[in-house]
């Protein structure tokens, strides 16, 4: 008897165990949401803080064709690319944030501290599953990732994207050939500044228009040109040294100053945004713009204004050593797509929205964040040329959408305009002599912490050195300010980082 009531005892435990881990079960799964019961097929509602590089918001009209393809309600919350630090620094720092924020600046400081912070879910574990997001390389996770950790999905870019567009009917008006050299580009400017390229007998163009940006205006980019490092340059022992340290960036520096010294540079590029860089180029003001991809906005801001203008891209200028050098903009990373634990819930969630992510890389929509609506907004030709059939409705309805399509390289689209197919052929050409930046997969607490601020003694200094506010001198003092404020430290840690990298 007793061991008969031993034995239902043991039953009626065990019975109560699985019936209170049921419940606890029950219990987790509720709190993260049901996780592994979530449905592809779904209808979703999207919040997405995303960066506008265009004056004006989309319409609907494309917008409307997107939902229908993903599934899903789409609220953009616009953040105007001019503004974006201050804006998404502000967001990150209050909390008030969206289903998917689109982090475009991976080095700021606030934005790094906020992704080490846990305030992101980390999707490495996931990517894998869908069938467009398993396709992102293992080199662009890796430079999306900070300590091992992918906090978002990354944007994917071509590896470096960055050169010239010149006006090619005033190099044709005064009698001289795309340059090849800083010596002849050189010359291009001056010409563009002084011997009338436009004919109009007055003294009303500039050679290069610029813009208050050292990273994505013209200084980058004339700064690999001579060779200078990519951020950072690391030697045989390890040690990382700044590129302001080097001689190739104050070589940089003086070859700006004397542009800006004999006006062959806009003098207000200091304060001038990209969108009046742009505007003044479309407009005949400027000769010679710093970012091959924007080409076709060009051509299109400068319709009606300029209908006889030729542009012409160019990617390779050698250096003083002969060689053709050119900055990558974060190995291919164009920042990240991430999902705040504040807004995403739980993993149910995540995985709603990563499907979400991975329907926009779909060739249908990516098509409708490029061109529009065929028949509408563009067309494809017998060869799958594409061309824009309407570039004012362009603009107004779809434009917009390009700087958030999840992927630029996943699908290639032939151009009919050659102007830029040829510089989209240029940008993968590119690739060939990209120097990257060597920090990119690496942690600095101290970047984490300070880095912007950091970078800001380091932008103004070269802004005034450059408008010969300041001489060398005054310059190295401002450098060795930064060391002492932290960039020493950030020199010690990233070398830490790396040779633990290496093992």
């Amino acid at each position: 008897m007793k061991k008969k009531f031993a034995k239902v005892l043991a039953v009626n435990v065990l019975v109560a165990s699985q019936l209170l881990l049921a419940a606890c079960s029950s219990d987790s799964e509720k709190a993260s949401g049901e996780a592994t019961k979530y449905d592809p097929e779904s209808h979703v509602d999207v919040n997405w803080t995303a960066i506008l590089h265009t004056a004006s918001p989309p319409t609907d009209v494309v917008l409307k064709k997107i939902e229908e393809a993903t599934n899903a309600t789409i609220n953009f919350n616009w953040v105007p690319d001019a503004s974006k630090d201050e804006r998404i620094t502000a967001a990150l720092a209050s909390g008030e944030l969206s289903d998917i924020v689109s982090l475009t600046m991976l080095t700021n400081s606030s934005v790094r501290q906020s992704l080490k912070s846990g305030m992101f879910w980390d999707v490495s574990e996931y990517l894998d599953d869908y069938e467009n997001l398993k396709l992102i390389s293992e080199e662009i996770r890796t430079a999306a990732s900070i300590d091992g950790k992918l906090y978002g999905v990354p944007f994917q870019k071509d590896l470096a994207r960055s050169g010239l567009i010149l006006r090619k009917d005033w190099l044709d008006n005064l009698g001289l050939k795309a340059p090849t050299t800083l010596d002849e580009l050189y010359e291009v400017a001056r010409a563009f500044t002084e011997d009338d390229p436009d004919g109009n007998g007055k003294d009303d163009t500039v050679g290069f228009g610029d813009r208050s940006e050292l990273r994505y205006g013209s200084f980058k980019t004339l700064s690999s040109y001579f060779g200078t490092p990519n951020g950072w340059a690391v030697d045989e022992s390890g040690k990382f040294i700044p590129e302001f340290e080097t001689q190739a960036y104050k070589d940089t520096m003086n070859y700006s100053r004397k542009l800006f010294e004999n006006g062959y540079i806009a003098k207000d590029f200091a304060v001038t945004a990209k969108t009046d860089q742009q505007q003044k180029f479309a407009q005949g003001k400027t000769g010679i713009y710093t970012g091959m991809v924007d080409i076709k906005n060009l051509k299109v801001m400068a319709e009606g204004i300029q209908d006889e203008m030729e542009l012409i891209p160019v990617n390779k200028i050698a250096g003083p050593d002969g060689e053709h050098h050119i900055w990558s903009e974060n190995s291919g990373v164009g920042g990240l797509m991430a999902f705040p634990k504040s807004e995403v819930k739980n993993e149910a969630e995540l995985k709603r929205l990563l499907q979400f992510i991975n329907d926009l890389i779909d060739k249908e929509v990516f098509m409708l964040m490029t061109g529009g609506i065929e028949g509408t907004h563009y067309e494809l030709d017998e060869n799958g040329a594409f061309t824009v059939l309407d570039n004012a409705l362009w603009q107004k309805d779809t434009q917009p959408f390009s700087s958030s399509r999840p992927s630029e390289i996943t699908h290639n689209l032939i151009d009919a305009d050659p102007s830029k197919q040829l510089a989209n052929e240029l940008i993968k050409e590119n690739a060939e002599f990209a120097v990257l930046n060597p920090t990119v997969p690496l942690d600095s607490a101290t970047a984490n912490e300070r880095g912007t601020e950091l970078e800001k003694i380091i932008i103004d200094a070269t802004f005034k050195y450059i408008m010969g506010e300041i001489d060398e001198k005054a310059f190295d003092a401002e450098v060795k300010k930064w060391k002492e404020s932290g960039g020493d430290d950030m020199a010690k840690e990233y070398e830490e980082a790396y040779k633990k990298s290496q093992k």
